[in-house]
């Protein structure tokens, strides 16, 4: 075989199937065509094709296994997920990217940006038609019950003005190529589109596997139309170019979460909740631990019936009381605006021909497949003989008042079935519509089956496109999309139900434009603001996270000193059994009704052992693990890579470990040390890029606090009960409490092989170099409370003088005994450091993460 790529790649090809379009070839094969029996005999490929395999490299179509399995890792590594609702067991998944790009020439995608271009002007008229003057309605043009009566038309919206007069600022197209070549449009997204950060993390997956290639084939940059559309929005908002725009997301449990924070951090946007954000005096503002700070502008990326439960929907717990009233008012501008949704109904596409000759006095340029709406009788009568040929959509999708179906295709379905479905739209035909089939086009991919020779396999495939404003009453397309492939040659284009994605090239005969997103200034104000801006939500996200972070190695070191001490030497010295079944069970290790280790040793050390994976059981080791990921994934616009990744991989492996263990029969006490020893060092490198990584703002010093304070508890809490166990007294428990403070090295080597209770009070409670006494985590808890209250240096704050100061008491008096041989001034003062911890935990969350007091007025005042 020739080892010319070009022809290689057309040797490897599997044609397209017959009737559809073949992206690698550039034409379509005839539905009565045979496949060639020779693959030199079939169609070269297409000038861009030829291009991109030429540029693979020395080692070539050889080196493809390679660079998918590089990608597989970039996605995960990355964490780019894709939350499947139907999913309960593993909600978040891995993003599926295909290793080749979709390439669009510059004759094609000339077709699409201006079609596309036509299209987003007329639905900008439309809609400020609908909520205005309504002529399109009055004239027949558009039909009432289409639009008044779906869920999606606004009410209180109607007679609003959006600033910069714009009503879209993103819009999405969902658009197939046909067997003749040319692009449809099958569907648009208005209402809060996806796939802008999905696309982003696709084009620097697969630019970074194919740099030559890229290169060669001058493909349109993305950047600038990013940027553009970022400053479009501060253009229209009240405060110009120093406004405060906001991404507003559902959630960490929406579908698409990764790329909103993904999108966030890339527009260098405030990703926020609705928890997050308020209304004073018909204005937006930001919850942060300074206090309330305006916002001026909304990325939305919630559904507009969940964003203001004062006048939509009244269970929604995403959006936020009186956001309708701050965009009425015309003090934030909002992309995009509430109201939009009921141009999302198939529907509607069947009435856009007429409405853009009206409104522009022009035909569409790019055409949208031929679409029925039932609830016209004319038009019901014309689809019901084509069901066989078509796709029944509903109408009202969404809608939860309406009936709710996916899309179905006619040719799937029996005879029988058809006629069923031709009865519903007989006696409800509104609720349905009716599209033209369109034998999708396919693309290659790169097939690396491990039972199958690899090859080029056709993919259908659908193309996701955007308009975004850049500016009032002013459009751009982004220069590349995203492309949907299915998984069956029948199936829809969507990643709900298992689809992939690959990346959308767009080649140009001109200069590639390489703007960045780097702005060009900023107000010594703005710029002096943004960097302390925390909100509410991410500081007590990060408040928690270090909480839960310390809670794991303490839960961790706690499990390993058990085990250690059950198997060691004064495995029968009964004080130390009684500290660790009381510290065990007080720390979830094991539940309380498991016999301790005095009545049944090895039941006791199997129930711990079987605990450590067990997150619904007990809060041990595996709970505390996946509880650091839950909050860590809600604080992934702020975590670096590195952070995250680190993150997921401990978790990752425990469980995987100790499943394997238990799979294998040989979850003994030993494998179980094999575990946390290796989990240990994964939580040393969390720490590690929490104390070394971190930006020292309020938000880092409040994941201090909470490692702090949880370290204050447990460290008190577990020197107290030792001593009222008496488990000090043997050397069993002496160096199992010195290995639970992680001090064993420094003890030994300060104190040798001494056992003295004043030597362990000295390094345990009193010493200031000791990152592990109680001494060095109260001053350095009290500091970092004084630098968030913003004292001035050397001042503590009121929260900072809650917790007590060790330097100034006397060791002598701390291992004085009374008359019956207790330490009561060191039990008294571990005790207050205990109620320390609790105390000044609920000061944190009372003063820093509500907002209840900041005024007492209505919404609307």
């Amino acid at each position: 075989m020739s080892e010319d790529p070009r022809a290689l790649a057309s040797a490897l090809a599997s044609p397209a199937m017959a009737g559809h379009f073949d992206e690698l070839r550039g034409k379509s094969r005839p539905t009565d065509a045979a496949p060639p029996k020779n693959p030199l005999e079939q169609t070269p490929l297409t000038t861009e094709w030829n291009e991109f395999f030429e540029q693979l490299g020395s080692n070539g179509f050889a080196d493809l296994n390679h660079r998918t399995e590089q990608l597989r890792h970039q996605i995960h590594d990355n964490g780019v997920t894709y939350n499947v609702y139907a999913d309960a067991d593993n909600p978040q998944r891995p993003w599926s990217l295909d290793l080749f790009p979709m390439i669009v020439s510059p004759e094609s995608w000339k077709q699409i940006e201006t079609g596309v271009l036509q299209r987003v002007r007329v639905l900008d008229r439309v809609l400020a038609d609908i909520y205005g003057p309504q002529q399109l309605l009055a004239r027949g043009l558009l039909p009432p019950a289409l639009v008044q009566g779906h869920p999606g038309y606004l009410r209180p919206m109607h007679g609003v003005q959006p600033l910069g007069g714009t009503h879209l600022h993103i819009t999405a197209f969902d658009l197939a190529r046909g067997p003749d070549g040319n692009w449809w449009v099958v569907s648009q997204r208005t209402q809060a589109p996806s796939g802008l950060g999905y696309l982003l993390e696709n084009r620097l997956s697969i630019s970074r596997l194919f740099p030559q290639a890229f290169e060669s084939l001058h493909i349109q940059r993305l950047a600038a139309t990013y940027r553009s559309m970022v400053d479009g929005l501060k253009r229209m908002s009240p405060a110009g170019k120093d406004a405060h725009i906001a991404l507003l997301t559902p959630g960490p449990y929406n579908e698409t979460y990764f790329e909103h924070a993904y999108l966030a951090r890339y527009l260098g946007l405030t990703l926020v909740e609705g928890s997050d954000l308020t209304v004073r005096d018909q204005r937006l503002y930001l919850k942060t631990l300074k206090g309330l700070e305006p916002v001026h502008g909304l990325l939305k990326r919630l559904d507009d019936q969940f964003l203001d439960p004062l006048e939509l929907r009244p269970d929604s717990r995403l959006g936020v009381p009186g956001l309708m009233q701050a965009v009425r008012a015309g003090n934030l501008v909002m992309a995009n605006p509430p109201g939009s949704a009921f141009l999302e109904s198939p529907a509607l596409l069947g009435f856009l021909p007429a409405l853009s000759r009206h409104l522009l006095n022009q035909e569409l340029l790019l055409p949208a497949l031929p679409t029925w709406w039932c609830g016209e009788r004319a038009a019901s009568d014309a689809a019901l003989p084509e069901l066989a040929n078509s796709v029944i959509k509903p109408t009202y999708q969404g809608a939860a008042s309406r009936r709710a179906f996916d899309a179905v295709l006619g040719r799937s379905l029996s005879r029988r079935e058809l006629d069923e479905w031709a009865g519903r739209i007989a006696r409800q035909g509104d609720e349905y519509t009716v599209q033209a089939y369109l034998p999708l086009s396919q693309m290659p991919t790169w097939n690396a089956h491990p039972n199958h020779p690899a090859r080029i396999a056709p993919r259908s495939m659908m193309l996701r496109v955007f308009a975004v404003s850049d500016g009032p009453q002013s459009w751009r397309v982004l220069p590349g999309g995203l492309a949907r492939m299915v998984n069956s040659r029948d199936s829809v284009a969507s990643m709900q139900r298992g689809g992939s994605s690959a990346d959308v090239w767009v080649k140009t005969t001109g200069e590639v434009d390489r703007t960045t997103l780097l702005q060009a200034s900023l107000s010594p104000e703005v710029v002096t603001r943004r960097s302390h801006r925390v909100t509410s939500r991410a500081a007590e996200n990060l408040f928690w996270l270090g909480r839960y972070a310390e809670r794991t190695e303490n839960s961790l070191r706690l499990a390993r000193g058990t085990l250690d001490s059950l198997g060691g030497e004064d495995q029968t010295a009964t004080p130390l059994l009684v500290w660790l079944h009381d510290m065990a069970t007080r720390h979830g290790l094991v539940l309380a009704a498991v016999p301790s280790p005095l009545q049944a040793r090895r039941v006791f050390e199997r129930s711990l052992i079987a605990g450590l994976a067990d997150p619904g059981a007990v809060p041990s080791v595996g709970y505390n693990l996946r509880a650091i990921k839950q909050v860590a994934s809600k604080l992934r616009e702020r975590l670096s890579q590195e952070h995250w990744n680190v993150i997921v991989r401990a978790e990752e492996k425990f469980f995987s470990r100790c499943a394997k263990n238990a799979k294998d029969g040989d979850f003994s006490p030993i494998a179980a040390l094999r575990v946390l020893e290796a989990t240990s060092t994964h939580l040393a490198a969390m720490t590690g890029a929490q104390t070394d990584r971190m930006t020292r703002d309020d938000g880092w010093r409040l994941l201090s606090i909470g490692r702090h304070i949880e370290r204050l508890g447990f460290l008190s809490t577990a020197l107290a009960r030792g001593f009222k166990a008496g488990s000090l007294a043997n050397t069993g428990g002496f160096e199992a409490m010195v290995a639970l403070f992680d001090s064993t090295i420094t003890f030994h080597s300060q104190y040798q092989q001494s056992r003295d209770v004043a030597a362990l009070v000295d390094l345990l409670v009193l010493d200031r170099d000791n990152p592990r006494s109680l001494a060095w985590v109260a001053h350095t808890l009290r500091g970092r409370l004084a630098k968030l209250a913003g004292s001035p240096a050397g001042v503590l704050s009121a929260m900072s003088n809650k917790v007590m100061s060790l330097a100034d008491w006397d060791l002598a008096a701390l291992c004085s005994v009374d008359a019956q041989g207790h330490y009561t001034v060191l039990t008294d003062l571990l005790a207050q450091c205990s109620q320390c911890a609790f105390d000044v935990s609920d000061e944190i969350s009372a003063t820093y993460f509500t907002h209840s007091r900041d005024s007492k007025t209505s919404l609307g005042a």
